[in-house]
């Protein structure tokens, strides 16, 4: 007979309050689970046809968008698995800024599939091990799909072209108009190198009124307001940038002063206003003729403005405030006083323009092939150009800007790597075929997960087919995708959103096409959160910090009942 070790009782490891869960019961089933959810709430957003969602924030904000990235940044998710999604969603959002959704739609759906193995027995290392020999096949094959790249030297077509899809998928109807002002806006800043192409020197100003249609490029910088002063337009000018308030100092202290005499009166603020007549003269004499003002302009610092000529614009944000100074090459000064030759900048237009009634002022600098450009201008310049969106209401106009945010980035993306493989689903789908005949060849349990993940992969053409026709057709239309996927030379065959045939698409008679970076980032990225997520095997939380809530007292606690 074996001697039986007594049990101890009560053993307390952690605090009180601490939640532990462990298992795969209560742990991985639960976490699969909850990240199933999150990635079910954006998937009905995906593609052309996407859903949009109408959020509301923690401040109130009203948000009416398809966009997966400003969906997950607004709804505050607590559950630790689905913040790990989050989390690679959004390093998927700042490394290409595009193909956030997908991420969160196939890690979803592979911790779906991964909860059947778990269910019938499979150890979760084994569905790590599958998963990660199956990322590194589907990559490989990701760099043969590709057989078509940018054209070398950059026309506004070709590069419209090439971010069709990418705007479609949040302005569906509206892309061909938004792809070519970005075109246009992105080849007017586009460096001599341009790998080195930024993606700040794209604005984007909204000004509410008008459609669509009435949305232009304007070269240089727009603000949405007139100048201060008299002065609207001043061309070839030297520029200072101050972030004090251009007025007359303030006392810390408050003093009293006694006035004897009609004279006194009349001479209270003379020795101010002369002070002040100084630094301006100070700052004309050095050749400024326009002044950028980062807070407040004084009425009788204007007064004198006015009165020497000088253009006054207030930019109070002070991130636009920071790249204007990079477009004049100006320093900003925290003094009020005429700036040195080198903290002093140079814009060559300063001008007021009407856009659809609204009086915006613009900052430009000329390039080669302007009217009045002079090559002997040595000052380094920024070029910078700014869409103006027009529309109807303000949240219309947000999520047009963020269709342009999405283009701009495909852009830097392309840039970088200009490759393109076959969108529409149709790069998805051959790669789930792929997978599926590498899984076929393996031994060992880690085949089983090789195949889920060749499934798994089936859900970006799915989903596209799902939001525009419906579940049945969606199948339908997936099964007609596979058949013509194992016929030699299918592999551009995708989704077509219009079902104007048999709802399936050539896309390269399209020119439907997706960054080789973009999609090889997402699968990567969703790989390595479902790997983490199924890793984990318990759940330790802790008590979070703060008192017991007190409950409110219906009136004073004196009162008789």
């Amino acid at each position: 007979m074996s001697l039986k070790v007594p049990k101890a009782n009560n053993l307390q490891l952690f605090k009180d309050g601490y939640k532990h869960l462990q298992g795969i019961e209560d742990a991985v089933l639960r976490n699969i689970q909850a990240v199933s959810e999150l990635s079910d709430l954006v998937r009905t957003s995906f593609g052309p046809n996407g859903r949009n969602k109408l959020l509301i924030n923690h401040l109130g904000k009203l948000f009416v968008t398809s966009d997966a990235a400003t969906i997950i940044r607004e709804i505050e998710v607590v559950h630790p698995a689905a913040k790990l999604l989050v989390m690679a969603s959004q390093a998927q959002e700042s490394e290409m800024g595009d193909s956030t959704n997908a991420v969160l739609i196939f890690a979803g759906e592979l911790l779906k599939k991964a909860e059947n193995l778990l269910i019938m027995g499979l150890h979760p290392s084994e569905i790590v091990k599958g998963y990660e020999l199956a990322c590194t096949k589907a990559l490989a094959e990701l760099e043969k799909l590709s057989t078509f790249s940018l054209p070398s030297p950059l026309t506004q077509e070709s590069l419209a072209s090439a971010l069709k899809p990418a705007i479609a998928s949040k302005q569906y109807g509206s892309e061909d108009t938004l792809a070519s002002l970005v075109a246009e806006a992105a080849l007017a800043v586009m460096p001599p190198n341009p790998k080195n192409f930024n993606v700040d020197n794209v604005r984007v100003v909204k000004i509410m009124g008008g459609s669509l249609a009435g949305s232009r490029v304007v070269q240089g910088m727009v603000f949405g307001r007139e100048p201060e002063g008299m002065v609207k337009k001043v061309t070839k000018a030297k520029v200072a940038v101050f972030t004090s308030a251009l007025d007359i100092a303030q006392t810390e202290t408050k003093g009293t002063v006694l006035i004897k005499n009609a004279d006194e009166m009349l001479n209270f603020t003379t020795g101010e206003e002369k002070h002040l007549e100084k630094i301006f003269k100070e700052i004309a004499d050095s050749g400024v003729k326009v002044i950028i003002a980062g807070t407040t302009v004084g009425e009788l610092a204007l007064h004198y403005l006015n009165r020497f000529n000088i253009a006054v614009l207030k930019v109070l944000s002070k991130f636009e405030l920071r790249r204007l100074c990079r477009v004049v090459n100006a320093t900003p000064l925290a003094r009020m006083g005429a700036p040195t030759p080198e903290e002093a900048g140079f814009v060559d237009i300063f001008e007021t323009i009407e856009i659809g009634g609204d009086r915006v002022t613009v900052l430009r600098q000329l390039a080669a092939g302007d009217a009045d450009y002079d090559p002997k201008s040595t000052t380094e310049k920024t070029r910078t150009a700014t869409i103006v969106l027009r529309g109807a209401t303000s949240n219309h106009l947000d999520d047009l800007e963020r269709a342009v945010d999405d283009g701009v980035n495909v852009i830097k993306a392309l840039m970088k790597d200009p490759r393109l493989v076959p969108g529409a689903g149709a790069s998805e789908l051959e790669l789930a075929k792929r997978v599926e005949v590498y899984g076929s060849g393996l031994k060992g349990l880690a085949q089983h997960a090789v195949k889920r993940y060749s499934s798994a992969l089936e859900v970006v053409p799915r989903t596209l087919a799902e939001n525009a026709l419906g579940g049945a057709e969606g199948n339908e239309v997936l099964s007609r995708l596979w058949a013509k996927h194992e016929e030699t030379g299918g592999e551009a065959w995708g989704v077509d959103v219009e079902a104007e045939i048999d709802g399936t698409l050539q896309s390269s008679e399209y020119k439907i096409w997706d960054s080789l970076a973009s999609k090889s980032w997402a699968i990567k990225l969703a790989t390595e959160a479902a790997t983490s997520v199924l890793a984990v095997d318990s759940i330790i939380m802790s008590k979070p910090a703060g008192g017991p809530k007190i409950p409110q007292q219906a009136g004073n606690w004196d009162d008789d009942d």
